[in-house]
Parts: structure tokens; sequence; C-alpha cells
């Protein structure tokens, strides 16, 4: 009989040609274990979505709650269930008063593609702006916003009428126009290597999708549900966005996303055609409930107000001469190193010390920090030990 990780060569289908090939038992809190009980604390929280950790016993508790319910029953939107009208009447209660919509969604992808087609179908319009290296989602129309063509090359041609600007570049504001149905940017750039908005940014591509007529989506995939400081990020900065996406850190493990808008916006889906946006598994009954519990946890629990500090307790830490940059927005940072051969040997090195990190898709030079919340200023300092002697391990 082949071994696992036979199996998993052999047919599972491969998305590069060199996968960490990390075997995983269990996952508990900060921590990944592998087999014989090996340890390795996670660092980059399954790329943002484990924002409570792994396995947190409320959303645990909340999932097997609903398995004694029901699971799938009929497609999104038909039937009046539980897990999905608290949800969303929860994040409608926390959310500025125009974005009471919710449409649930299987994943950030999916709520950019519903995003994108709600926004032509309000305004009568199909051009977009979307910012350089920004990722929106890997389907056709998510990754017709993405540029460089790096991971789209192969697969053109995409959705035309797609411009794309500069992120934080106000003279690059003049690329959108009375032909443009929404620009869609991050609140805060994650792919990139951890960029935020340069001061006044974001207000003035707001008054400029105003005076134009176009829709402004934020799409909050990475940066949402505390990571930044505040449950939304866009909340830092003064603005409200007709459209924002969310995903990743939602579910609490599972899979769930969400573009969310105002009624007015949304209900422009459920006529001429009828059934204008469509999912079968969205707001999968389990996927809202463990949702629920998450979101509720992280309001109670503190965690949220925890992370500016211990944003500083890493940047304190994270010091070493052959350290580039430090960039962060929250538990959310971006260490730039001299080279991807460097960034790959310390990842290597973390791995091995049971650390696991990684990088940016534009930005390969960087190393990727993004814990789930609950860390502890001990795993932090630890953590970060293991970075800094990988890094000086490198330059010997």
């Amino acid at each position: 009989m082949a071994n696992l990780r036979q199996l998993f060569l052999q047919h599972l289908a491969q998305t590069s040609d060199s996968p960490l090939m990390l075997e995983i038992e269990r996952a508990e809190g900060m921590y990944l274990y592998g087999p014989g009980g090996r340890a390795y604390l996670d660092l980059i929280a399954g790329i943002g979505v484990s924002c409570l950790g792994h396995r947190h016993p409320r959303v645990v508790e909340a999932v097997k709650a609903q398995l004694d319910k029901y699971l799938h029953t009929l497609v999104y939107g038909e039937f009046v269930l539980a897990p999905q009208v608290r949800l969303a009447s929860l994040l409608a209660s926390l959310l500025p008063g125009p974005l009471d919509s919710v449409y649930f969604v299987n994943s950030g992808a999916e709520a950019a593609e519903g995003a994108m087609k709600l926004a032509k179908r309000f305004t009568g319009r199909y051009e977009f702006v979307a910012c350089k290296r920004a990722y929106h989602g890997s389907t056709q129309g998510a990754a017709s916003l993405m540029y460089p063509r790096d991971f789209t090359q192969a697969f053109l041609p995409l959705l035309p009428g797609i411009r794309h600007i500069e992120y934080n570049c106000e003279w690059s504001l003049q690329q959108i126009t009375e032909q443009t149905a929404a620009v869609v940017v991050e609140t805060v750039q994650g792919e990139w290597g951890i960029r935020a908005p340069a001061d006044g940014y974001l207000q003035k591509l707001r008054r400029r999708c105003d005076e134009l007529g176009a829709l402004l989506i934020l799409d909050e995939i990475q940066a949402g549900y505390g990571r930044t400081g505040s449950l939304f990020a866009f909340e830092q900065y003064g603005i409200v966005p007709d459209i924002l996406l969310l995903a990743k850190g939602m579910g609490g493990g599972m899979p769930l996303g969400a573009f969310i808008a105002s009624r007015e916006l949304m209900s422009s889906l459920s006529f001429d055609p009828v059934l204008g946006h469509i999912t079968t598994f969205g707001g999968h009954p389990i996927c809202c409930a463990a949702a629920l519990a998450t979101l509720e946890t992280l309001l109670e629990s503190g965690l949220i107000g925890q992370v500016k500090a211990k944003e500083r307790l890493f940047l304190e830490l994270l010091q070493h001469p052959a350290i580039v940059e430090v960039r962060s927005a929250g538990l959310w940072l971006a260490v730039e190193l001299e080279s991807f051969e460097t960034v790959r040997a310390v990842i290597r090195h973390c791995l091995d010390e049971g650390l696991i990190s990684d990088w940016f898709l534009f930005n390969e030079r960087s190393l990727r920090i993004a814990p789930p919340l609950i860390i502890t200023e001990e795993e932090i300092r630890w953590a970060c030990g293991v970075i800094v002697a990988g890094i000086e391990k490198c330059k010997m």
C-alpha cells in the first residue's frame, strides 16, 4: 500500500511542482501537528483563515450543534435558515447603515465574482478599475482584475474593460471614468507585501467614485475580522464602501465568503433576470454556524483590542541588519529581505524549527506573518527568535 505522501502526489491535483509536503494529523489552537506529534506553530493562520486559531472550542461546539439539526437544504436564498439569518443580522448591526444586505458565498473569489456582477447590473456599465499587484481570487472574473500577468498570462483572454492603476497613487484615480462600473481595491494591499493606504488616499478614491457614479468595492477578504486592529479595516480610514468583500477569517476554519451592500443595490440581482446570482452551497448552515460563533467570540474576547500591542512586539523583536524593511497593518506583517532565495531559506529554517511561514504572490522577497489573533506574547517572542536566527544563519 502506497503511503499517504505518495498518494498525495499521485491523485491530488497539484498547484506547484514543489509542495511543502507537510503531513498534518490534527490541529489545536496555534498549532498544527504532524505524524508522531511534531508541533508546528502556525504563523500564517492558514493564509489568514484561522483568526481564532485551529478548532476553537466555541466554533467546534457550534458546528456539532448544527450537525444535529440539518446540513444542506436547498440553494441559497430560498429557505429561512437560522444560522444564515443570525449571522447576516449580526454583520449588518456591526456595519455602517448602507451595508445591510448580505449575500453568502463559498469563498473570497466567489465574493469578488458576485460583487462584479452586482456592479455591472446596478450601474449598467462593464468597465472595472483595479490596483496593480492586488489579488482578488483565481476564477476568471476575479483573475481579470490581477496585474501583472504572472499568474494569468497562460489563461488569456480574460474579461475586457479592466483598467489597472497604482495603489496609493492619486494621479492614477483619473483612470476612473463615467464608464467605470466599480473600482475594486484592497483596503490594505496584501499580496504586494502589506501596503497600507497613504493618508487621504482612500478618501480621495471614495470622492472620485461618487463624482463619476462608480461603485467602490473594498476587498477585506484578508484584512477583515480584526487582523488590522479593528473588526473591519476600513473603519480606520473614515470611508464606507458600496460593496464589501469578506471571506477567510470569517468562517473560523469553514469555507465561507460574502459580498455585502445596501438592500437597494443587492435587490438588482433578484429581477431581470430572477436569480441573477445563485449558489448551491453558499451560506451552508454549518459554515454560518461556525462563522457566527467566530464573530461572537471575537467581539466578546477582547482579542481585537490586543492586536496593536502584539504588532508592536513583533516590530520590536524583528531586528536584524539583513532585514530591509518590516511593513505592518496589525497582526499582518511583511519582513522584506534581500532576495527570494533568502526568504525561501528562512522559511525552510523556520519549518525545521517547527514554525510555519510563507511569502507573498507579488512580493517573494518578503516573509509573511499573519498569525491567529490568539497568539501570546511568549509565542511571538519565540517565533521572532526563530526568524531572526534563520536570517542570521543565511548570512553565515
